[in-house]
């Protein structure tokens, strides 16, 4: 007799939301760190974590030169290289 496998949606939707919201948090709060550390003081960084169909955040350089910063320099994606992570376009 086969064993059938039904996950639980539930509880995958449980992990993903709030077990891992703060790994998830706790990373978005270093690449926040790095990146500001890596601007000018008066550049504003900011981080906001939210939930989809599970924990987020966003780091953003809230600054009208933070698309030239980013795209000259990669200043988010060094942040983020910095702790181990890869950077990919979609």
């Amino acid at each position: 007799m086969a064993n059938t496998f039904r996950p639980d949606r539930k509880g995958i939707s449980e992990i993903l939301k709030k077990q891992t919201a703060g790994a998830i948090n706790g990373l978005a709060s270093q690449i926040y760190s790095q990146a500001q550390a890596s601007v000018d003081s008066d550049v504003e960084v900011t981080m906001e974590p939210y939930t989809t169909d599970r924990a987020a955040a966003s780091v953003t350089i809230a600054d009208p030169r933070g698309l030239e910063m980013q795209a000259r320099d990669g200043v988010l994606t060094r942040a983020a290289a910095t702790l181990g992570l890869e950077v990919r376009s979609k």
